[in-house]
């Protein structure tokens, strides 16, 4: 259908955390926006096609906070087009990309670049530009030139801003234009050529281990810093461990504007996974340990953290079937993440379906104040997610949409599964 077409979401049961919507409802789709939410048969307008989601959640469309394209340089791994078709077919409707590419996304040029129309993405693509020229930690990008080239926040993901007074220029630059300040949480000079966490499981293997000061010091300095300078906006990037949640909390509570994410595979793995040298479980921040995991389920549970993110990070076969010290840190993730979410948070540990959801939408629009997107009250962006929370299935990593393969997950049995993805009234995803 063009994506003029109307369309009329038909019997399904809408979860909208941001309108405090969870009953069965009609939803009708116009003009990429949403024009009408009504109880069962009392749409008012017509619709030229409409979608039969009789069992199925209808959600708004998921937000990714933090994806690698891989796009300029590393197009072997990802691409903005093969990226993105995965991303639709793991129901997120929006991404953000992270900058540490090659050459790194630290002009208004290359944001612009990336939304571009021949980049071929299928969803919204949100660029995350770097805070420091070159991501090397010393002299601030030109944040306001970023941002209305179009850039949501800005980060150097993949390397902490250490340099203190770097730090809180940023974030102080950040304020004065209301754009959240990513951070990477990792001091490297606790971590230096380690390549998991460190506990028992690096001890056994003879490698060097990260130890989880590393990230909680880092998060305890900035957390500090964002209730000194009071209008900035803090993130704290795919946090993992204990220590770094307590900091979260305590600049929650002191009403810092301090926000966190959460990777699907620090909710579901522990750094015991790694197992035999299994590079597949490398990634940075590495998994941790058991109590780390139990108090990110709690956060999740209770509210403190603010979205699950997949920190979907494609390598090619090549760099990660070598020693597992040499092998390249990420796993992929945009194609698992709502059936881990649901598999693991909702099934097996009963946190509701709701906050899930949230934690897909609502949320992470909020982080990156993604306006019209993250809940489908009239006149928003027609962007939906539409699921089975029963469904079962096996994730097979040769068959995903991504260019890469390197998943833990391959093989694994799920439960929940998209069903429709749909971007500005278009469907750009649906099972066969």
């Amino acid at each position: 259908m063009s994506r003029q077409a109307s369309l009329l979401i038909k019997g399904g049961h809408v979860i909208d955390p941001a309108a405090k919507s969870n009953a069965p409802m009609d939803i009708l789709l116009r003009d990429g926006r949403v024009a009408e939410v009504a109880p069962p048969n009392k749409v008012r307008g017509g619709a030229d096609e409409k979608f039969d989601a009789r069992e199925l959640i209808v959600a708004p469309g998921f937000i990714d906070l933090h994806v690698h394209m891989r796009e300029p340089g590393q197009s072997y791994k990802e691409t903005i087009a093969s990226g993105t078709a995965a991303a639709a077919a793991g129901g997120f409707t929006s991404v953000c990309t992270m900058p540490n590419t090659a050459p790194v996304v630290d002009t208004d040029a290359w944001v612009a670049w990336l939304r571009r129309p021949e980049r071929g993405a299928l969803v919204n693509v949100f660029p995350v530009a770097a805070a420091t020229r070159g991501s090397r930690g010393q002299s601030l990008t030109d944040f306001a030139a970023l941002q209305r080239a179009g850039a949501v926040a800005v980060t150097d993901d993949g390397k902490p801003i250490l340099n203190d007074e770097v730090m809180r220029a940023a974030l102080r630059l950040g304020a004065e234009l209301n754009l959240p300040v990513v951070q990477h949480a990792e001091d490297t000079r606790m971590t230096e050529h380690c390549s998991m966490h460190q506990g028992r499981t690096s001890f056994r293997l003879g490698l060097r281990g990260m130890p989880a000061e590393a990230e909680a010091s880092i998060v305890d300095r900035d957390v500090g810093f964002a209730q000194q300078i009071r209008e900035s906006r803090l993130h704290v990037a795919h946090l993992s461990t204990s220590e770094a949640l307590k900091s979260v909390r305590r600049g929650k509570r002191a009403r810092a504007r301090v926000t966190c994410e959460i990777t699907p595979h620090h909710f579901t793995l522990l750094d015991s996974d790694v197992g035999e040298y299994n590079t597949h479980c490398k990634m940075n921040p590495p998994l941790r340990s058991a109590a780390d995991r139990e108090a990110i389920l709690v956060a999740l549970a209770d509210g403190t953290v603010d979205a699950i993110a997949t920190d979907h990070a494609p390598h090619a076969a090549h760099e990660k079937q070598v020693e597992f010290e040499h092998a390249a840190f990420g796993i992929t993730g945009l194609e698992t993440a709502l059936a881990l979410a649901i598999t693991k948070l909702h099934r097996e540990h009963k946190i509701p379906l709701t906050r899930i959801v949230e934690l897909f939408t609502a949320g992470p629009a909020r982080v990156f104040d993604l306006r019209g997107r993250g809940s489908l009250q009239r006149g928003n962006f027609a962007d939906m997610t539409i699921f089975d929370p029963k469904k079962r299935w096996t994730f097979e990593a040769a068959k995903s949409r991504s260019l890469s393969r390197n998943t833990p997950f391959d093989g694994w049995q799920l439960t929940g599964r998209v069903v429709a993805t749909i971007v500005g009234g278009k469907i750009v995803y649906r099972t066969n």
